[in-house]
């Protein structure tokens, strides 16, 4: 028996005797993520996970990480995926400002904020937009003042996911207001639970409220909690919206092998639209179907390939933008493809004329249009594609 043969029989088992059966075959959309690691059974999950160093499984051991090769990564991605275990932490410390830290941040930044992480004790939030600075990030205007050993910031940020539960925020102020519209910006964290941190949610027309204004009034940010250099921080906050587009885009999934399942469109098709000897009876439905299955299929292959490329672990630089672009096209796809199948059925918003998977599907719909939006809309992936993929002038 080899090594990782050896490393698999003993994650099986020790996955097998330790995943609560409340934490298996979970299905829910990522604005409820929270419901469902508020509970005791999800606690003691993310516990046993931690202690194993396993919610962040190639992080270096000094942080609370596994210490995993990549191999051995895969390999307890895919026995979590056999049982159907959900992952024991979830949240942008894990996807983005982690990943940020190991590459940016010094050793006693990265020995103060890992763990907590790595043990999903503090959640994270990212201040990044405002209400004049979204697509042209750039132009953001809040403002923080270095006195002594501290910063002072007040501005607003607006589109703050999770803002109302997080404990601490990362986020990209202006320090020198005279320099270059890109220059002159820092990376800087700070503890939401301070006064002058005023937070205030935002109700989509899903119904849903993921996204929060955020005020930040003589709000204080420690001078040691700077990453990187003083006015240098864009560098910074770019490096980051690549993890967290690498993570929309499914590049951060992509080790893990994927049971083959029945097509759910094509059950979606045949359950409101009818069935002639076992197929769609609706040929453009079926012609839909398959043009979008295609898609999908080729875009899971190609994030599978990305990954098993890259020597380093991390994700492709500018490249994430091709694949949150695809990746947002393909989920709001779904969403519309899916409420079209459905016919009236998948108009539902409430009453007794539906049944919970449709007006699921209605609100997924609805959820879907932001997709395209967060994370940088569509039209600044295409900008970044075409000028540091693709090399076209201005």
């Amino acid at each position: 028996m080899t090594d990782i043969d050896s490393f698999r029989e003993e994650t099986r088992s020790w996955l097998e005797d330790n995943c609560p059966e409340e934490m298996r075959n979970l299905s829910f959309h990522w604005e409820d993520a929270r419901k469902i690691y508020s509970t005791d059974v999800a606690d003691v999950w993310r516990e046993r996970m931690a202690e194993k160093g396993w919610i962040a499984p190639r992080w270096p051991r000094q942080y609370g990480g596994g210490g995993l090769e990549r191999e051995q990564s895969q390999v307890l991605s895919q026995e979590m995926e056999r049982i159907k275990a959900a992952s024991a932490s979830t949240g942008m410390g894990l996807a983005m400002i982690g990943p940020t830290l190991l590459e940016f941040g010094t050793e006693e930044q990265k020995q103060r904020h890992l763990p907590s992480i790595c043990n999903g004790t503090i959640r994270w939030c990212q201040g990044y937009s405002e209400p004049n600075a979204g697509s042209d990030l750039a132009s953001l205007q809040t403002r923080a003042v270095l006195q002594g050993d501290h910063f002072v910031i007040n501005g607003q940020k607006i589109w703050t996911s999770g803002a109302q539960h997080a404990d601490w925020m990362f986020a990209l102020v202006r320090t020198d207001p005279d320099a270059a519209k890109h220059d002159g910006i820092s990376f800087v964290l700070f503890d939401m639970h301070q006064d002058g941190v005023t937070v205030k949610p935002i109700q989509l027309i899903s119904g849903s409220s993921p996204f929060c204004e955020t005020f930040l009034d003589d709000v204080i940010a420690r001078r040691d909690d700077l990453i990187g250099e003083l006015n240098k921080g864009w560098t910074v906050g770019k490096r980051l919206l690549q993890f967290e587009r690498s993570g929309i885009g499914g590049l951060s999934g992509s080790g893990r092998k994927k049971e083959k399942v029945v097509n759910e469109f094509a059950e979606t098709a045949k359950k409101y639209g009818g069935e002639v000897n076992g197929k769609i009876a609706d040929l453009d439905a079926r012609e839909r179907i398959l043009d979008h299955s295609m898609t999908q299929k080729a875009f899971q292959l190609t994030a599978q390939r990305v990954m098993q490329e890259s020597q380093t672990g991390k994700v492709p630089g500018a490249a994430t933008s091709i694949f949150k672009l695809v990746g947002a096209n393909l989920a709001r796809n779904s969403a519309e493809l899916k409420s079209d199948l459905m016919g009236f059925n998948g108009l539902g918003w409430e009453g007794e004329g539906f049944d919970p998977p449709e007006l699921a599907s209605t609100r997924s719909w609805l959820n879907s249009r932001a997709v395209t939006i967060y994370g940088g809309t569509n039209e600044v992936q295409m900008n970044i594609i075409s000028k540091r993929v693709l090399g076209l002038p201005d």
